[in-house]
């Protein structure tokens, strides 16, 4: 009995906010539905001139696709892994890290990674992992692990994980500087490829990485496929490896957030996305983090995206590192080396 007055009572309380829906005017309704509006002291673009539109769009543009007619070996698709070394670098920017997410982070030099290394050590694969040159200093050890195998690449993820955008040319570029000096010194090798901390790539960014001499670029999202990048319509000579929200694990991995999602959920993600490139002859480039996809449930992720590809026939698909990738798209678009700024 009172099962059915609750039902009862839920159906007549929808048609009520229905029928006072329906009575809205059309304005109300648009009001209702209106999307919020940032609070900002930015001017919007509809006060904008179309000049300045351009301008402003043409800062960074992709410009050339550099999909190469066959992959490597004269495989189908491509599949680049990369492992954003963040750790203590990410509680550390913002300049208040507390105990404990410090011990969270700390969980992706002290066992993710070795979690992740072990993975690939297993199917012999090659990765690329961006780091920033502060998570190396604080635990060097991690160096030894990623060259073991001899397969890996590391290149530059910023300094300690800065925001890009928020900072002036002279501090974006004495930071980008320092910790190439700090990579090379720590694993012996000169860096070639960049990731913009967070993807979070100023107005200036791609000025400082061309002056300070890198070959390829990875943190942009205007295509699935490699391209050179435009830099005010200009061919820049820069091979960007472009990344995407939905091949990168932090973003639906955090529990605490609305958008989790199970590891399982996101494997299928990523199965698709690579079942995609591959009817396309084209690459899918994941991003990861040892101390979120180093965690024991959530590494099942990476495992299923790899049993998956590893049932094709031997050949079917490459494996690299992003500068190997970067040089044979380069090399097979005849791009030539990258163009020094005017």
């Amino acid at each position: 009995m009172h099962a059915r007055q609750g039902a009862t009572a839920r159906v007549n309380a929808v048609a009520v906010i229905f029928t006072l829906v329906c009575s809205m005017g059309s304005a109300s309704r648009a009001a209702a539905q209106a999307q919020p509006v940032p609070v900002t002291s930015a001017k919007p673009g509809w006060q904008w001139s179309f000049d300045s539109a351009q301008t402003v769009v043409n800062t960074v543009r992709a410009g050339r696709d550099l999909s190469p007619a066959k992959w490597p070996g004269g495989a189908k698709a491509a599949v680049l892994l990369s492992f954003d070394v963040d750790n203590e670098t990410v509680a550390l920017r913002y300049g208040e890290p507390t105990v404990g997410s410090l011990s969270e982070a700390q969980y992706g030099a002290r066992v993710g990674l070795q979690r992740i290394v072990s993975l690939l050590d297993r199917y012999q694969l090659p990765a690329t992992f961006f780091v920033p040159s502060v998570s190396l200093r604080l635990t060097p050890t991690m160096a030894d692990v990623i060259k073991k195998s001899g397969r890996h690449e590391f290149a530059v993820h910023g300094w300690i994980h800065e925001l890009n955008t928020t900072l002036p040319d002279s501090v974006e570029r004495r930071l980008l500087t320092q910790a190439i000096a700090e990579l090379t010194q720590l694993t012996g090798t000169k860096p070639v490829g960049y990731r913009a901390p967070s993807w979070n790539f100023s107005p200036n960014t791609l000025s400082i990485v061309r002056d300070l001499g890198f070959r390829y670029e990875s943190s942009l999202m205007s295509d699935d496929r490699p391209y050179e990048l435009l830099q005010r319509g200009a061919p820049s000579g820069m091979v960007e490896i472009p990344v995407q929200w939905i091949l990168d694990d932090a973003p639906l991995f955090d529990p605490r957030g609305q958008r989790y999602a199970s590891p399982r959920e996101i494997a299928q993600v990523w199965i698709d996305e690579f079942d995609k490139a591959l009817e396309e002859h084209s690459m899918v480039v994941l991003t990861l983090h040892p101390h979120i996809s180093g965690h024991r449930s959530r590494i099942v992720a990476l495992e299923l995206f790899l049993a998956h590809i590893r049932k094709l026939p031997k050949g079917t698909v490459w494996f690299g590192t992003h500068a190997q990738a970067a040089d044979y798209v380069r090399a097979e678009a005849k791009l030539g080396e990258p163009v020094a700024r005017r």
